[in-house]
């Protein structure tokens, strides 16, 4: 079933970030296939391979988002990885005392576009450089290069959601502009070949999920308020 599933998420329509590198894979594909050298015919076939692959890692499939209101969703596909009750970020204005965290890692294989959790306004985003440890590790969240961003819900508390470079993902694209309010499910960013997302749920708010947990980004409930 999850095989059935990955192939047709597959075959949807990817996001425009992908508009790039599929016209540079598909140009290498053609004019690799018009010459009669085997060398370049070899490197046709292998662009056409990249434009397979990248169409597959940009995808973008359509989800049904939860029309509850007091529901906080998962912000990205992926694996829960760890789930610890710490100190959020500083400089963000989410108080300082220790709230739920849960990290979700996305191997290569998923989904790696990010939603908006909840219904609420962007009031706070803060770009960090860093280093790029793997992100399965828990250093990867105080070391790697990250983007965070903190959101004020229609009730009053807030909720952080920090994208992570990983190992091999280098590049971050966050498009939540401060001051700007964003419904549940919403895309705003993405991080490009393996990553790690960290969401700090509002206080007072338990998760419900659990470590090792499989995670459909818009879809899968992370705690209710």
């Amino acid at each position: 079933m999850s095989i059935l599933k990955s192939i047709q998420s597959s075959m949807c329509k990817p996001h425009p970030a992908s508009h790039p590198f599929l016209i540079i894979a598909a140009t290498v594909s053609i004019l690799g296939r018009l010459t009669k050298w085997r060398l370049t015919r070899f490197i046709g076939k292998l662009g056409l391979l990249c434009f397979g692959f990248v169409w597959y890692f940009f995808r973008n499939p359509k989800r049904v988002i939860p029309t509850e209101e007091n529901v906080i969703i998962s912000p990205a596909d992926g694996t829960v990885s760890a789930i610890d009750c710490i100190m959020p970020p500083a400089n963000l204005g989410m108080p300082e005392k220790p709230v739920w965290r849960v990290s979700i890692f996305l191997s290569v294989l998923n989904v790696h576009l990010q939603r908006i959790p909840a219904k609420g306004t962007v009031t706070s985003r803060v770009y960090i450089k860093g280093k790029f440890f793997n992100a399965s590790l828990d250093k990867a969240s105080e070391h790697n290069e990250r983007n965070a961003i903190c959101m004020t819900l229609p009730n009053g508390q807030q909720l952080i959601v920090v994208q992570i470079a990983g190992l091999i993902a280098r590049r971050i694209v966050c498009n939540a502009n401060v001051e700007n309010q964003y419904e549940a499910g919403e895309i705003y960013g993405l991080i490009r070949f393996g990553s790690r997302v960290d969401l700090y749920l509002p206080e007072n708010c338990i998760p419900t999920v659990q470590v090792g947990q499989t995670m459909i980004g818009g879809e899968t409930i992370v705690s209710k308020f």
